[in-house]
């Protein structure tokens, strides 16, 4: 889309607001990071073995880097050339809302509870005769403290989510996500693994329909605009 996008139809409504262009490079190294990141770490604690307290936690890091593919396959599908349709123009906005939504979310859910792993877990690392375990105490939580930039970066109008639902609607959704992961990371240090996997399941459950809402009000909005603004013909 151009800097001068047209805001009124010919027939004086008002177009749907769609979101700005962005580099679909730029998502593409995104995806990239994303696979590899949470796939290694997931490996990770594989090789070390899997405790009960590993498994959501690996689950989550999985489904990271599993999303960061499905969201490779719809900013490979961005086209504005001519023949381009309605799904080709949204896909690299597609693609950022997988990333944002299925990727992004479950790792920062998984950080907290893969730090105390890290820091504490006897498969990863025993400790020697006379060696006197540290309480991290409060500073374990410092790896949660990146999902309030996560927020902003969504309340502020940053994120995709902020053009395919209202400002009420994204204001709850981020809300959710953010009471969710604090729930599931007590839950966890708890020991109460269900309820852990529930509040888990719930979040990525809440995700996915996000996600297939976003995607398909990203596809009617692109449609709508074509119909009352066509694309100019290429010169």
């Amino acid at each position: 889309m151009s800097k001068d996008r047209a805001t009124v139809a010919a027939d004086g409504t008002v177009l749907p607001i769609l979101p700005p262009t962005r580099d679909a490079r730029v998502w593409a190294r995104m995806v990239r990071v994303v696979f590899y990141t949470p796939g290694f770490l997931a490996l990770l604690l594989l090789k070390a073995g899997e405790p009960t307290s590993f498994g959501v936690t690996i689950e989550l890091l999985m489904l990271s880097s599993a999303a960061a593919i499905v969201a490779g396959l719809y900013i490979g599908t961005q086209s504005a050339d001519a023949g381009a349709d309605h799904s080709s123009r949204i896909g690299t906005w597609s693609g950022s809302l997988v990333l944002e939504l299925l990727a992004v979310v479950p790792f920062l859910c998984a950080v907290p509870s893969l730090f105390h792993e890290l820091a504490h877990s006897t498969l990863l690392h025993s400790l020697s005769s006379g060696e006197v375990a540290v309480n991290l105490g409060a500073s374990e939580l410092l790896p949660m403290v990146a999902v309030l930039p996560f927020m902003l970066y969504q309340l502020a109008g940053f994120g995709t989510l902020h053009f395919v639902v209202s400002r009420p609607a994204n204001w709850i959704i981020n809300i959710g996500i953010l009471v969710l992961i604090v729930a599931a990371y007590v839950a966890y240090r708890q020991g109460a693994y269900h309820v852990e996997r529930v509040l888990t399941g719930l979040l990525v459950i809440a995700m996915a329909i996000t996600v297939f809402y976003g995607v398909l009000k990203l596809r009617s909005m692109q449609t709508d605009y074509d119909l009352r603004s066509p694309p100019k013909s290429p010169k």
